[in-house]
């Protein structure tokens, strides 16, 4: 037994634990450090627009009282932060941020009397909001190229259900859990490997791995109600982890109720709720206006530009679903010939090869159809989409959702999954945009697109509007 896992237990695991706590909070305080000397940069530019001036001691102030955050950082877990997914941690940051800053505020304005300088209070929260987090994305992605990140888990269960649960702890090394071994109760799973992680025996051994590894996950699709019963009484992992049978559920925003000694788990039907529709049209419209504005000199030079390129509209416009079915027109900046699908067809006819992947993404690698140029650049950076911040302003669509898609890929999904889209606006960007881009197929489309709506919050839509910005910056994906 020891033979097979030992090589995934190594050194390196043990020097993870103290490593990567305290390179997170190194990168915090460094972070923090850097907010407040642009927020006291910004402060200076703006001097002017202040009637009263600042102390050295008022500097220093806040440079000193900013470090209270990592200790708040350090109570809500984010050191390191194992098991807490990305929006989590944006969640978790951004509200302590903003209390330690509010409470830093209201401290100076209501006890102190004004030995911090609030300006550059204020201006370091704008960085403080921002910089911290970046920080904590390049220091975990560092110490994960370094095998410097995680804590070794036992997956106890090696069924469909365990099998898939070890490919997205694989996948997404962020979170933590890095699987050392499987144990199942079937014998013909034993002294094999499944996704690469060694099957060494029985559900009987899960003791002898409790100082070996720091948790133990349960699939309980796996292992059965009973035999579950039985490993949370007789386990004494640090961790001990149940993945309920829920299939499909959602996963974010659920809370364990105690009913009466019954264990229950609310799950938040969160875009059910009125107050959370007109949350989520508030923050469209905030962030949509400023964009489309923004936008205004770019859509009119690339207009010029694809004018210039190729005889016809500089925009292209495509009737899509919408919410609750109904039609939703979708513009475009015109990124293709005129006789587009004439040309498809034709390439299909000399490229056979290619038509079996346009059926998989709806999308080609080498399209014929591009305009030279313009095209490409617009497609690579996803520009393209930006007249449809105005369908964002007008309601007809959301910042963040399920992308409107032709009914020629809508026709590839199961009828639930395209009932299941048409109850929320469609998105100018979406999950799947920023998880997988064009490498994405359908399949992959219709797991993001089910986890945004079953799991929506204010926080994962803030997420994915980061993480587009990350991803047209990149071109990652995209084509």
């Amino acid at each position: 037994m020891s033979t097979a896992v030992q090589p995934r237990l190594t050194a390196r695991s043990i020097q993870a634990a103290t490593l990567a706590p305290w390179a997170i909070f190194a990168g915090d305080v460094v972070a923090l450090e850097v907010a407040f000397a642009l927020g006291f940069g910004l402060r200076r530019i703006l001097s002017a627009h202040f009637t009263a001036g600042i102390g050295v001691d008022q500097i220093l102030g806040v440079a000193a009282a900013i470090l209270l955050l990592p200790v708040i950082h350090y109570q809500i877990g984010l050191y390191p932060g194992y098991l807490l997914g990305p929006v989590e941690r944006l969640r978790r940051r951004v509200l302590a941020t903003l209390a330690v800053f509010g409470g830093l505020v209201a401290w100076d304005n209501i006890v102190a009397r004004g030995i911090l300088s609030r300006g550059v209070l204020l201006g370091t929260l704008v960085f403080a909001l921002v910089l911290p987090h970046i920080a904590e994305i390049a220091i975990r992605k560092m110490l994960i190229r370094r095998n410097c990140w995680g804590i070794p888990v036992v997956l106890l269960g090696a069924g469909a259900s365990g099998r898939a649960l070890a490919r997205t702890l694989l996948d997404q090394p962020e979170l933590g859990l890095k699987p050392v071994a499987f144990l199942d109760d079937r014998p013909d799973s034993w002294n094999r490997a499944v996704e690469e992680i060694p099957v060494i025996g029985p559900l009987g051994l899960a003791s002898d791995f409790e100082s070996r590894a720091e948790a133990a996950i349960i699939s309980m699709a796996d292992v059965g109600k009973d035999a579950t019963a039985a490993l949370l009484h007789e386990l004494e992992f640090p961790r001990l982890i149940v993945i309920p049978d829920l299939a499909g559920s959602a996963s974010l925003w659920v809370t364990a109720r105690d009913l009466g000694g019954s264990l229950g788990f609310e799950i938040k039907k969160n875009l059910m709720l009125r107050r959370n529709h007109l949350l989520k049209t508030a923050m469209d419209r905030a962030i949509a206006l400023p964009l489309f504005l923004a936008s205004l000199p770019l859509l009119a030079l690339a207009g010029i530009w694809i004018k210039l390129s190729s005889p016809g509209p500089a925009f292209y416009r495509q009737m899509r679903q919408g919410m609750g079915g109904r039609g939703l027109a979708v513009w475009k900046l015109r990124t293709m010939r005129v006789d587009a699908d004439a040309q498809l067809k034709d390439w299909f006819e000399a490229h056979p090869g290619d038509r079996e992947y346009w059926k998989l993404h709806f999308k080609l690698k080498r399209d014929p159809r591009v305009l030279p140029v313009i095209g490409r650049w617009l497609r690579i950076t996803s520009l393209d989409e930006l007249p449809q911040l105005w369908s964002v302003l007008k309601g007809e669509m959301s910042l963040v959702g399920p992308r409107p898609l032709p009914d020629y890929h809508l026709e590839q999904f199961p009828l639930e999954f395209r009932a299941l889209r048409t109850r929320v606006l469609p998105g100018l960007t979406g999950l799947w945009q920023v998880s997988a881009r064009s490498d994405g197929d359908v399949k992959v489309q219709e797991a993001l697109d089910t986890y945004y709506i079953r799991n929506w919050s204010p926080w994962l839509d803030l997420y994915i509007v980061a993480r587009t910005v990350v991803a047209v910056l990149g071109a990652r994906g995209a084509y």
